[in-house]
């Protein structure tokens, strides 16, 4: 198959009957064509791709197909053989069509049993609940995936992984058919993401089909038989994966060519912003000994259970310290809590931007000056104007594309509502900026932006501290790498000095 094919070229050139089919899908929100004409199939069993940036239309297609969003006029689904003007979400559930969403749609405080077989007790009509017969179920579902795990323990209580594998599990009690799963790695480790790709690939096997959404383009090419791009709401083409490349991929996404450099730098004559003697807090990290100099990037990588974002919350005073000393600008800190952390200059963006970074149902600009409240105050009150006025600010240098600043921040996509969470803390003009997995649920065209975001901080005298369990990311874009093992440091490497692959080598062994 000719690797350019264009989006009018035949979809499916195997001569198998897809178990889903759509054409003509069009949607309309407020005058914004999200969805414009697409068509889009997936074969059985087939693991298929869907890609495109952060506002493509991934999500609303998706939310077509399992009848959250009514298509327009002229749009015809197929499945299984039956034809639909447009799916209801009973339907769809019904005839197995499941959905994972990123933020796995779980309860964190039942049980892994009452989470598989919850719908069970949905109803019209109150029934009695069987706890056994939950049970069963889950354990049948988790034996299908070859998993075994303490059913009857809160959700709460397992790591992030596990909790994929549950709302795996609990999709293939639906009797699924057709799964999409939107991000499953995005808050993986290596190991726990090819793990993921492992039962992704029983799946196929089994005959379910599997539409994977992910930002990693990795992954994309390692599991995935087809690729489906759509770009601004259009179908932009349909590939085979054979052959393919991400940085060929990158450039069907955003229509531009991204040239991955290694921008380390090294600053031997900087003043020293931070040093860290001997830090250790007891089952978290032990013996941290590093500094961060004055417009220099460090990069802190290493797998789950590294110590690194424990190690990020005990400098930004969210967590306290068993031995060690923390050295600001000359002067040893001990921070009670995060507010006096912030007073010092440290500025830390959390990895978790839809809990802890950002309050979701605030708006835009309330989300932006939330830490740097003094800053907009006019005696006992905030003054209006200052707020516009640092919202303005911080949306032109760093590109925020809104609508309006009394926007609920969950209007935007998810790099930009990562430039407005780096905002947020820029606008307390910080010292020292944390950065921890700034890119998590980021497309790769917004993940540049922020990247290019980092370097011009650093240029300007800002001190950063660069968290990714993706080598890659501190390797092009920090001027020395960390890797954390088991709490401790265990090596430093300088990207201009090494190859990608030693650094990869080392956390990956």
């Amino acid at each position: 198959m000719d690797q350019s094919m264009s989006a009018h070229a035949s979809l499916n050139v195997s001569g198998t009957a897809p178990v889903l089919s759509l054409r003509n899908i069009s949607k309309t929100f407020g005058g914004v064509k999200a969805l414009d004409n697409v068509n889009f199939e997936v074969l059985p069993g087939e693991v298929h791709c869907l890609a495109g940036e952060n506002g493509s239309g991934k999500s609303t297609l998706i939310k077509v197909i399992t009848g959250v969003h009514r298509p327009e006029t002229g749009a015809e689904i197929t499945y299984n053989g039956h034809t639909y003007t447009h799916m209801s979400p009973v339907t769809a559930q019904a005839e197995g069509i499941q959905v994972i969403w990123q933020d796995l749609a779980l309860f964190p405080e039942m049980t892994v049993a009452e989470n598989i077989a919850f719908q069970t007790v949905l109803g019209r009509r109150p029934r009695l609940v069987s706890y056994q017969k939950m049970r069963d179920i889950a354990i049948k579902a988790l034996s299908r995936l070859g998993i075994t795990m303490d059913i009857d323990k809160p959700l709460r209580d397992f790591p992030i992984a596990q909790r994929q594998i549950v709302a795996i599990a609990r999709a293939l009690h639906g009797d699924a058919k057709l799964v999409f799963m939107d991000e499953p790695t995005a808050s993986l480790t290596q190991s726990e993401t090819d793990y993921l790709l492992d039962i992704v690939r029983m799946l196929s096997a089994s005959g379910v089909a599997v539409v994977f959404v992910s930002h990693r383009l990795a992954e994309v090419l390692e599991i995935s038989d087809r690729l489906t791009v759509l770009r601004d709401g259009k179908l932009e083409g349909v590939y085979p994966t054979t052959d393919m490349t991400q940085s060929r991929i990158t450039e069907l996404m955003t229509g531009k060519t991204f040239d991955n450099t290694v921008r380390a730098v090294q600053k031997p004559n900087a003043e020293t912003v931070i040093e860290l003697q001997g830090l250790s807090r007891n089952g978290e990290f032990n013996d941290v000994t590093f500094t961060v100099k004055k417009g220099e990037t460090v990069g802190i990588t290493g797998l789950l259970g590294a110590g690194r974002t424990e190690l990020a919350q005990t400098l930004f005073g969210m967590r306290k310290p068993a031995s060690g000393d923390i050295i600001l600008d000359g002067q040893k800190v001990n921070f009670a809590n995060n507010r006096q952390a912030i007073d010092a200059g440290i500025a830390y963006l959390s990895e978790d931007r839809l809990s802890l970074g950002l309050l979701q149902p605030q708006c835009i600009a309330d989300n932006l000056v939330i830490a740097s409240l003094d800053s907009i105050r006019n005696g006992l009150f905030l003054s209006e104007r200052r707020k516009r006025d640092v919202v303005a600010k911080w949306c032109r240098d760093l590109g925020v594309k809104i609508g309006l600043p009394e926007d609920a921040i969950s209007t935007l996509s998810g790099g930009n509502q990562q430039k407005v969470a780096i905002a947020k803390w820029l606008a307390t003009k910080p010292k020292l900026l944390i950065l921890d997995a700034p890119t998590v649920g980021v497309d790769v065209g917004a993940r540049k932006g922020i990247f290019d975001i980092v370097a011009r901080l650093a240029q300007s005298g800002l001190a950063i501290i660069l968290i990714s369990d993706e080598v890659p990311e501190v390797y092009f874009n920090a001027d020395r790498v960390l890797h954390m093992v088991n709490g401790r440091v265990e090596g430093c490497f300088y990207p201009n000095e090494c190859s990608l692959q030693e650094i990869e080598a080392a956390v990956y062994a």
